[in-house]
């Protein structure tokens, strides 16, 4: 089952995905990729609140780490595409913008999880 909790997860992840920086990249004017770097910030929220709560149960929910975690988060988040984006702004030209895309999402992603883990 843990197999198919991934791939469902997964799955669900990508789809969202791709509905988010689509809608992200309609409604917001910015040479940022802002559509991954919300995706990826979502998922950074999404896992950190996952783990937190996960911490407090000791059976029965074994299948939330590989259904959300590593799936649904793993699909969901892209690091790939951040480095494809974050290339191509590089190789246009925009390197401020690149770097600002890398030193945003790190700061942000791992800033999301140790506050709401500290929080817990």
């Amino acid at each position: 089952m843990t197999y198919f909790y991934i791939f469902l997860g997964g799955g669900l992840g990508s789809l969202a995905r791709y509905i988010t920086s689509k809608a992200a990249n309609q409604i917001i004017a910015t040479d940022l990729p802002i559509g991954t770097f919300i995706s990826n910030m979502v998922a950074c929220t999404i896992l950190a609140i996952v783990v937190v709560l996960l911490s407090t149960k000791q059976q029965g929910y074994e299948w939330v780490q590989p259904l959300l975690i590593v799936g649904f988060c793993g699909g969901y988040s892209t690091f790939s595409a951040f480095s494809n984006e974050t290339f191509h702004l590089i190789d246009t030209g925009q390197t401020f913008i690149a770097i600002l895309n890398v030193l945003l999402s790190v700061a942000v992603g791992v800033g999301l999880i140790f506050f709401i883990r500290a929080k817990s």
